[in-house]
């Protein structure tokens, strides 16, 4: 048995999947922004960083983080799209990107987020934060709190709007690209990201998407434009086409234009050259024997998560290795390491993906012994 185990706990060990790509350079790309950060949602691949990890003032791109919150306690059940939200003095007294809320009125959850996201509503901004918080600050305080889980270094909040810059409130292009990545795993918010033009009040307020792309990027899901003089300006944008989706974050461009173009470069490239693959689907595997077993082998599977960013060349020409243990000491339990799979793209070896137990095989009993020992004697018997 302790071979076994020997084996059994290096195969633990193995990662899926490597990653096959480094980050591109500053110059590998030409975009205007001073700061920016690519990468894929699915699997968090970077594919390019300029300056990504320096703190910069990021004006409304602050509501990224806003809205993840939201979305979170919607889906935690705190709140729901139609919960009614009362706008108080301190939220209809903000300046900026605004829908003139009343201290005192009433809107739903569902029209708050629209606004937040479509024209970047400051004061509805304000009013979910307190609605949620009980005040400003206590909601900076969670939006600090969610930065530290996400593992954001660079990132530091003291309000919900980003209307006001402050040395103590900044962001980077990367951590920037982590939010914004975090925020369109909760398909919900594309409903309003991907907006156009609408309007609040029953049809009496319009709105119009600060994020141009939407209007003429092919596949734009969101995300969120910032600007104030010392920011400048600044945009999360993410697009999907043919089930890929990517986040680009662009810090500190001199006008709106470059940041949009510095955007579509971005992504443009990415899908240009980049393609998910289902690293699991090359190759069948073989059922793995099992001794003193209830049964006598045992399927290997691929476990979840075996989708990997690759460039498209790459792509083309995978081959497969498995390395199976060649027979198992039962008891076996469902998702049991029992072997893997090496991937290469030419010579070079790109994954290699553990290999698991697709279900348990329970150990005999003396009595299973016992009636398995008769069922042999009676079939060979005359």
């Amino acid at each position: 048995m302790k071979p076994l185990l020997c084996i059994l706990l290096a195969v633990c060990l193995l990662t899926t999947p490597c990653l096959a790509i480094t980050p591109l350079s500053d110059d590998a790309i030409t975009i205007d922004a001073p700061s920016a950060c690519l990468l894929e949602k699915t699997t968090g691949t970077i594919i390019y960083e300029k300056d990504a990890h320096t703190r910069r003032p990021i004006a409304s791109v602050t509501k990224v983080m806003t809205l993840l919150l939201i979305m979170e306690a919607i889906e935690n059940g705190s709140i729901t799209w139609e919960t009614n939200v009362v706008a108080t003095a301190h939220a209809a007294s903000m300046g900026g990107s605004q829908i003139w809320l009343e201290e005192g009125e009433t809107m739903t959850v569902s029209e708050m987020v629209k606004c937040i996201t479509v024209v970047s509503a400051n004061d509805c901004s304000v009013a979910m934060a307190e609605h949620l918080c009980g005040t400003e600050e206590a909601f900076a305080d969670a939006m600090n709190s969610k930065a530290a889980e996400l593992g954001l270094e660079n990132t530091h909040f003291i309000n919900c709007t980003g209307l006001f810059d402050d040395e103590n409130h900044y962001s980077s292009a990367y951590d920037v690209a982590i939010m914004a990545r975090e925020l369109i795993s909760h398909e919900a918010i594309k409903t309003y990201s991907t907006i156009w033009m609408d309007t609040a009040r029953n049809g009496e307020f319009g709105l119009n998407n600060t994020n141009k792309l939407i209007y003429y990027y092919e596949g734009a899901t969101g995300l969120k434009t910032g600007y104030t003089d010392k920011a400048k300006y600044c945009l999360a944008a993410t697009a999907e086409r043919s089930g890929v989706e990517y986040v680009a974050a662009v810090l500190g461009a001199d006008s709106s234009d470059h940041r949009f173009a510095s955007a579509k470069v971005l992504l443009n490239y990415a899908f240009a050259n980049f393609t998910l693959t289902d690293l699991a689907s090359g190759v069948a595997l073989p059922p793995v024997a099992v001794r003193m077993g209830t049964a006598e082998s045992v399927q290997p599977v691929y476990p979840e998560g075996s989708t990997m960013l690759m460039e498209k060349a790459g792509a083309q020409a995978l081959t497969y290795t498995p390395e199976l243990t060649e027979t198992l000491e039962a008891p076996v339990c469902a998702g049991d390491s029992i072997g893997s799979v090496k991937i290469y793209s030419g010579e070079n070896m790109i994954a290699e993906l553990p290999v698991v137990a697709a279900s348990d095989v329970p150990r005999l009993t003396i009595p299973d012994i016992f009636l398995l020992m008769v069922h042999v004697l009676l079939c060979e018997a005359p």
